[in-house]
């Protein structure tokens, strides 16, 4: 049975990647209550993108919920390695249906190992005060700062190949333009331990089936956090993605969804290091809408590894 993922053509930026991504296909369980399979999307590094694994988890987990609670956290752990261009099976646990909250587990299968398992959580909502971080940051605008492609035409440097550079350049998915300069082949300004990135896919998002067009967005925040959720432990540590013998890997990775707003304008990612040791960081991120709604919060750790 098939879904119909769309089929990422072409060499024009377009949000499809993330939309083949999350493009479930159902299966038989094996190991709990409902099972997925979906396919890790290309790109140039030896294994597949984190974000990858995440959002394709939680699109299963928001399948399996079906009397109208929306997902508010998901904690994650990378266990192992995923193949690229290659299908990983997603097991959903039925843990919990209670009247204002769900919980499920999920876990991600390939070559019969477990390499990726989170716990996702819904609520009904209900009536209650609202409060939300004030955004205090003065960054330049999106029209103001080049795209990754502007940035990266006249650069080369480090370990970025031809296609690295095309995959920073447009194949993600979504369009970002970083304040301070990007960390790429140098670290662009100070060595500060923050960061923020404009980001908005690069043409509308598809409708992805069996989400609503709410779920779907929040799928795409999930998918698109992993990118530079460490760039900021990179920066003040003074390490581009470039440098030689640099390796990273996603360990840990939690996430909260305040409140719904649609990911198909530029949203403002205030990153910040909040710790890095023994060959390991910790990066946490905000995301708000132009107008400073503060719609997700995301803490990562991951492995930093150098030469």
């Amino acid at each position: 049975m098939t879904t119909g993922a769309p089929e990422v053509t072409g060499t024009s930026p377009t949000s499809a990647v993330f939309t083949a991504a999350v493009t479930l296909t159902p299966a038989e369980p094996e190991h709990f209550d409902l099972a997925f399979t979906a396919v890790t999307q290309p790109c140039p590094w030896p294994k597949a993108y984190g974000g990858d694994l995440v959002a394709a988890a939680l699109a299963a987990a928001m399948r399996s919920v079906t009397d109208g609670k929306t997902l508010h956290s998901a904690h994650s752990y990378f266990l192992r390695p995923a193949d690229i261009g290659a299908s990983v099976r997603y097991e959903v646990e039925v843990l919990r249906d209670g009247r204002g909250y769900s919980t499920r587990q999920v876990r991600g299968y390939q070559n019969g190992k477990p390499l990726y398992v989170c716990l996702a959580n819904f609520a009904a909502g209900e009536p209650g005060g609202t409060f939300e971080t004030p955004l205090t940051e003065i960054v330049a605008g999106p029209d103001d700062l080049p795209d990754s492609a502007a940035y990266l035409a006249e650069r080369d440097g480090g370990t970025m190949t031809a296609e690295s550079k095309a995959y920073w350049s447009g194949g993600r998915g979504f369009d970002m333009r970083h304040v301070p300069g990007p960390v790429y082949l140098t670290v662009e300004g100070e060595r500060v331990p923050h960061q923020a990135v404009w980001l908005k896919p690069f043409d509308p998002l598809r409708p992805v089936e069996g989400l609503t067009d709410a779920q779907r967005d929040l799928a795409a925040l999930a998918y698109v956090c992993d990118y530079t959720i460490l760039e900021p432990v990179l920066r003040v540590l003074g390490l581009p993605w470039a440098a030689p013998g640099l390796v990273t890997a996603s360990l840990d990775h939690a996430m909260w969804f305040h409140r719904p707003g649609p990911v198909g304008d530029w949203l403002l990612y205030v990153q910040e290091a909040a710790a890095a040791d023994a060959g390991r960081g910790l990066g946490t991120g905000r995301f708000f809408t132009r107008d400073h709604r503060h719609l997700a919060t995301v803490v990562q750790e991951g492995m930093i590894r150098t030469a």
